[in-house]
């Protein structure tokens, strides 16, 4: 069953939808080193993942194909036939699981910093067992340690602080739940029957979802092209916006 998504929606009224969804641990905010850049152009529909931001929270645990209904269902309701869509990490797993399954609903396709099957599914037993035992504070330190590089932690220590209250703010079960929907993701099988016109954003130095694991998502959609960001960990579109926009408009557009 889908749950109604807590989502915002920026930019002029008549201009072209681009939807984005959001990291594990995050929620639309995420976004919003884009948004003066993006709302330029589009009507940009932010969302929160179930269990995540302002989302409902139902019991766990949840799979992919929940979170790409939820999404599916949310279209639905704002009666956008056909979008852009665009998501980093869990947002990128979703935007994946919906332009294979609805590929109708997809128009161009931007997938950052993301996997197609992130294993093994041992290390996310460990990181919910973490969770449930300290809450979500308890991973936050080896999570933010991902999502920037050192150097830019120590030289931005106000955004590493507003990405952390967005990380230990996120429901206990809801962060477990989406880590159960990774922890049992396989997407590589569905790469081919993705057939819009794709483009896949990598930071070179994200520990999380590093290089081969875009390259393999991008040889495994027909057309995809491959940009690959320089000193960029996992949140590559808040440690090189202005990068990371570029790519995003060249490509949308």
């Amino acid at each position: 069953m889908t749950v109604p998504l807590h989502y915002t929606l920026d930019g002029p009224a008549d201009a072209p939808v681009l939807v984005l969804g959001s990291s594990l641990g995050t929620a639309g905010a995420m976004w919003q080193p884009q948004m003066e850049a993006l709302t330029a152009r589009f009507r940009v529909l932010r969302y929160d993942h179930r269990g995540h931001g302002g989302s409902p929270v139902p019991p766990g645990p949840y799979t992919l194909a929940d979170l790409g209904g939820d999404l599916l269902a949310l279209l639905d309701i704002l009666e956008l036939r056909e979008v852009r869509l665009g998501g980093l990490s869990l947002g990128g797993m979703v935007a994946m699981w919906v332009a294979a399954n609805a590929p109708e609903r997809v128009e161009r396709l931007a997938l950052l910093c993301t996997s197609a099957k992130l294993g093994p599914p041992s290390v996310w037993s460990d990181r919910i067992a973490g969770v449930r035992a300290g809450g979500v504070a308890a991973v936050a330190d080896a999570v933010l340690e991902r999502w920037f590089t050192p150097e830019f932690a120590a030289r931005h220590a106000g955004v590493v602080a507003w990405a952390r209250r967005m990380l230990v703010t996120t429901p206990e079960e809801g962060y477990v739940g989406c880590c159960a929907a990774i922890q049992h993701m396989d997407l590589v099988p569905d790469l081919a029957r993705i057939g819009a016109p794709t483009l896949v954003i990598a930071g070179d130095r994200d520990p999380s979802t590093p290089p081969p694991h875009l390259e393999q998502i991008a040889a495994g959609i027909g057309g995809a092209k491959l940009e690959i960001v320089p000193d960029a960990a996992h949140l590559a579109n808040v440690q090189q916006p202005e990068t990371v926009n570029r790519l995003l408009l060249e490509w949308l557009t």
